[in-house]
C-alpha cells in the first residue's frame, strides 16, 4: 500500500473535469465539419450520403467506446498502485485490442457496409454514395480505435490537457482534409471520408508519440518498456476483456433505449418526432458538461483503488459528485429557463416549437437527475465494476421498455418523457444499490480498514 494521499479537493476536480469538457464539446464537430463542407460544395444526394454515412460510423464507434473506459480504469488503477510497467502493459493489450477490432472491422466491410445499407433503406443514388464513403473511411478504423486506447490511457493518468489537444488537432486536421480533397481536388463524398481518415490516422500517430513520452516520464524501472510478459499476463488479459465485453454489452443497451425513443417518437408523429430531436439535443449538451465530472472521477477513484485508499476513494466520490450535483442543478434550470431560446435559433417551424416548448420541463428534469448515473457510472469504470454497469443498463432498459408500453397508449409523448426520466433513475438507482458492495471491495484491499 501507498502512503496515505490527501483527498482530492473539488479545485483538482476541476482541474480534471475542464479540459473533458471541452474536448467532449469538439466531438460532434467532426460530422459537422464534413456536413459543412459537403453541404457548400456538393449536391443535396452527396449531402444524404454523408449523413447516412456518419450515422453508420457513430453507431460503430461509439459500439467501441469500452477501449476508452476500460483502458481508463486499469491505468488509473495501476498509476495508482504506482506500477508503471502495469500502466505500460495496460495500454499495450488495449492497443492490441484495438488495432485488432480495426483489422477485423477492414476484413468485414462488405459485410458491414451491406447490412447498414439495408438496415437505413435509402434511396439508390443516395446509398451509392454512402457506399463510396464508408468504403474510404473504413480504412481509419484501426487508427480511430486506437485512439480511444490513447485517449482512455491520457484520462487515466489525468492528462486531460493532452485530450483537449488531441481532439482539436483531429478537427484542425480533419476541416484542413476535407477542405483539400472534397473542394480543392473535387473528389467529393469520397474526398470527405479520405480527410476524415487522413486526419484519424495522422492524430493517432501523433497522440501516440505523445502516450510514449508521457509514460518514459520519470520512469524507473528496468523492465522493457512493453514487457510482453506482462501485456500477455492470463489473468490480467481476462480481466481485461471481461471488462471490455461487459461495457460493450452496457453501451449496445443504452443505445437501444435512445433508439426505442426515437422509434417511439415517431409513431407519434413527424413533429414529435422533430420536437424530441431538439430537446435531445440540449439534454445531450448538459451531457457534456457532466461528463467531464464523471471521467475526474473515474480517474481519482482509479488512484485510490490501485494504491488502496479508502479515505482517497471516499473524497474523490464526495468532491466529484457535490460539484455534479451543483451542476446538474444549474444546467436543469438553465434548460428550464432559457430551453425555449435555444429550441427557437434550431427550428422557424411553429408546431416543433410548440411541442418542444411543452414538453421543455421533463427535458429539464432528464438533466437534473441525470447527473447520479453519470457520476456512478464514473466511480465504477475507474473501480473497474463493469459488471455492475452491465447489469444496470440492461434492467434500466427493460424497465424504460416496460413503462413506454404503459405510458405512451395512454399518455402520448408525456408519457414516453416520462418512461425517459424513468430510465435514468432507474439506471442510477440500479448502481446506487451497488455502491456499498464496491466500497466494501475497496475497503477489503486496505490493511487494517
Amino acid at each position: 500500500m501507498r502512503p496515505d494521499a490527501p483527498s482530492p479537493s473539488r479545485r483538482e476536480v476541476l482541474a480534471l473535469s475542464w479540459p473533458i469538457v471541452l474536448a467532449n464539446s469538439t466531438v460532434p464537430l467532426l460530422g459537422l465539419v464534413d456536413t459543412a463542407v459537403i453541404g457548400n460544395m456538393g449536391t443535396v444526394v452527396d449531402l444524404g450520403g454523408i449523413a447516412l454515412g456518419a450515422i453508420v460510423f457513430n453507431f460503430v464507434y461509439w459500439s467501441f467506446g469500452f477501449l476508452r473506459m476500460g483502458t481508463t480504469g486499469f491505468t488509473a488503477q495501476a498509476a495508482g498502485a504506482g506500477d508503471s510497467v502495469e500502466v505500460r502493459a495496460a495500454v499495450g493489450r488495449a492497443l492490441l485490442l484495438a488495432i485488432g477490432i480495426g483489422v477485423v472491422l477492414l476484413a468485414l466491410q462488405r459485410s458491414i457496409g451491406g447490412l447498414a445499407l439495408w438496415l437505413l433503406s435509402a434511396n439508390e443514388e443516395v446509398e451509392s454514395l454512402t457506399r463510396a464513403y464508408f468504403d474510404v473511411r473504413i480504412w481509419g478504423a484501426p487508427a480511430s480505435l486506437g485512439m480511444f486506447a490513447l485517449l482512455g490511457t491520457f484520462v487515466g493518468l489525468g492528462r486531460t490537457m493532452v485530450v483537449l489537444k488531441i481532439q482539436l488537432l483531429l478537427n484542425g486536421l480533419n476541416i484542413v482534409f476535407d477542405v483539400l480533397l472534397a473542394g480543392v481536388l473535387g473528389l467529393g463524398v469520397e474526398g470527405i471520408a479520405l480527410g476524415t481518415a487522413a486526419a484519424e490516422w495522422v492524430t493517432f500517430g501523433i497522440a501516440g508519440i505523445a502516450a510514449y513520452k508521457i509514460l518514459q516520464e520519470g520512469r524507473s524501472d528496468t523492465e522493457p518498456f512493453w514487457s510482453w510478459s506482462r501485456i500477455s499476463d492470463r489473468k490480467s488479459l481476462h480481466r481485461t476483456l471481461d471488462a471490455n465485453a461487459n461495457i460493450m454489452i452496457r453501451t449496445l443497451f443504452l443505445l437501444a433505449g435512445f433508439a426505442w425513443f426515437a422509434n417511439q417518437s415517431a409513431q407519434l408523429g413527424d413533429a414529435t418526432l422533430a420536437s424530441n430531436h431538439i430537446l435531445l439535443q440540449l439534454v445531450s449538451m448538459s451531457a457534456y458538461l457532466l461528463d467531464g465530472y464523471a471521467h475526474a472521477t473515474e480517474v481519482l477513484v482509479g488512484r485510490a483503488v490501485g494504491a488502496r485508499q479508502l479515505a482517497a476513494f471516499d473524497g474523490a466520490v464526495r468532491a466529484a459528485t457535490e460539484l455534479a450535483a451543483a451542476t446538474g442543478i444549474a444546467l436543469a434550470a438553465a434548460v428550464f429557463l432559457f430551453g425555449s431560446r435555444v429550441i427557437a435559433v434550431l427550428t422557424d417551424l411553429e408546431p416543433v416549437r410548440d411541442l418542444a416548448g411543452a414538453y421543455l420541463p421533463l427535458a429539464a428534469t432528464y438533466v437534473l437527475v441525470s447527473f447520479a448515473a453519470f457520476q456512478l457510472d464514473g466511480i465504477f469504470i475507474g473501480a473497474t465494476g463493469t459488471r455492475d454497469m452491465r447489469n444496470a443498463s440492461v434492467i434500466s432498459f427493460f424497465a424504460f421498455l416496460a413503462a413506454s408500453l404503459v405510458l405512451v397508449p395512454t399518455g402520448g409523448n408525456l408519457g414516453l418523457w416520462r418512461a425517459l426520466v424513468a430510465y435514468v433513475v432507474v439506471r442510477a438507482v440500479t448502481l446506487a444499490v451497488r455502491y456499498p458492495g464496491l466500497r466494501e471491495s475497496v475497503r477489503g484491499q486496505v490493511p487494517g480498514a
